[in-house]
């Protein structure tokens, strides 16, 4: 029997996302915080850290319902992460913005999510460099096809002009 050809980007990926996996911080998280950070507390958390944002907004950029949005806000509010506040132009509104708590969390998942596994020190500095800049290409690549995507859905959004084309 014969094996199919290998593909090489399902090999980097699937080399890739097992790394990934295997080095996963979310235990530690959960130690440290005392809770675990569930995917959209975490998206709603770590999207606070550039400034307050109105429900609405954090609903939006987390790609969620406003009730699924309220929900996750609640919980981090339960758990004195975050807080609503009045927002200065329009008082039938809130803004959500981090307390110190969740400033200080953020900082300490910063420093647990962002460490590297021990396996990184074993690479030479040019490997290190290498690295970084095939998953620079890969980040910038995503992002281009993301744009792109999100071009795509404007021009499809948008009425014909009368008369068809």
């Amino acid at each position: 029997m014969v094996s199919p050809p290998a593909d090489p980007a399902q090999d980097a990926w699937a080399l890739m996302h097992g790394f990934v996996d295997a080095h996963s911080r979310r235990g530690d998280l959960a130690d440290a915080l005392g809770f675990r950070l569930g995917a959209g507390r975490g998206k709603v958390l770590f999207q606070l850290r550039h400034g307050p944002m109105t429900l609405s907004q954090l609903a939006e950029v987390i790609a969620a319902d406003a009730p699924y949005t309220t929900l996750i806000v609640d919980k981090l509010e339960a758990h004195g992460l975050v807080e609503r506040l009045p927002h200065p132009e329009d008082r039938r509104r809130k803004l959500v913005t981090l307390t110190t708590a969740g400033q200080e969390a953020i900082a300490t998942a910063d420093a647990i999510l962002l460490r590297p596994p021990p396996a990184f020190g074993a690479l030479p500095a040019e490997d290190l460099e290498q690295l970084t800049r095939l998953l620079t290409r890969l980040v910038n690549a995503d992002q281009a096809d993301t744009d792109q995507a999100d071009a795509d859905q404007v021009d499809a959004d948008r009425p014909e002009a009368p008369g068809g084309r």
